[in-house]
């Protein structure tokens, strides 16, 4: 099996040092590739298939994209819960978000040998498409390994949902992202429930207040359940394993 692999380096930019490129990170990792002979078929994955089926495997990088607003303003807040889960991988993968690039800040990395490339838009939360419209067009990124990142109030806090495509919900962060996506909706999302607006509170402080002791602690508990599934997500695909995930996420504040 041949692994062609996308080098997906940014240009340098004066503030920062330039981020590796997948080649050299793979090259510190000591992974190694041998040349074999090219198999008869030719397939785009994002995990390395069952042995049997014989195809050659292309690398494509995942773009992870978290949602939120920069600034100690936001930070903690039910509106910046993707930014945390972004921090979260950085932080367990390794991969410094080192790099800023169309008004985002970026890191570039892997999971296991899949690359990713981490994104936090840096231009408030209603000009989030700005960011994801232009990495993924720069990375060549195909629709569907982008996968966004955001607060859900539709969800009780703490429980996570993955979606293979879906609409806006009033998000105004994802529907700048659909904007400048040409509009395409077909790209999957990983939802992170923080709960209504208790009584008649008004739904913009209720977004930028801070968790509760109780919702933080069911909030960090779910980063830790997210991060394994972005995981699978990233080396499986939509696979049987997210399907199970989702269904475990529904039901896990049900008492029997």
């Amino acid at each position: 099996m041949v692994v062609t692999m996308l080098a997906i380096s940014p240009p340098p930019s004066p503030s920062f040092a330039p981020p590796l490129s997948i080649s050299s990170l793979r090259q510190r990792r000591g992974l190694h590739l041998s040349k074999r002979t090219p198999t008869r078929r030719r397939r785009i994955l994002a995990s390395i298939p069952d042995p049997a089926e014989h195809a050659q495997v292309e690398y494509t990088p995942w773009l992870i994209v978290g949602l939120g607003n920069p600034g100690n303003k936001y930070y903690g807040t039910r509106h910046n819960v993707g930014f945390e889960m972004v921090d979260r991988i950085a932080r367990d993968e390794r991969i410094p978000l080192n790099t800023i690039q169309s008004k985002a800040l970026l890191g570039i990395g892997s999971i296991g040998e899949v690359p990713i490339l981490l994104v936090k838009p840096q231009a408030y939360m209603n000009y989030s498409g700005e960011s994801v419209g232009s990495l993924a067009a720069y990375y060549k990124v195909p629709l569907r390994h982008i996968l966004l990142i955001y607060d859900e109030m539709s969800l009780p806090n703490g429980v996570l949902r993955f979606q293979p495509k879906g609409g806006h919900g009033h998000h105004n962060g994802v529907k700048s992202v659909i904007e400048h996506l040409d509009g395409s909706r077909e790209f999957p999302r990983l939802c992170i429930g923080i709960g209504n607006p208790p009584g008649s509170m008004d739904m913009r402080a209720f977004l930028l207040q801070k968790f509760s002791p109780t919702e933080r602690d069911q909030v960090d508990s779910a980063l830790e359940q997210g991060l394994d599934a972005v995981r699978t997500l990233v080396l499986k695909g939509f696979s049987t394993n997210i399907n199970r995930f989702n269904l475990i996420q529904k039901y896990k504040y049900h008492k029997v």
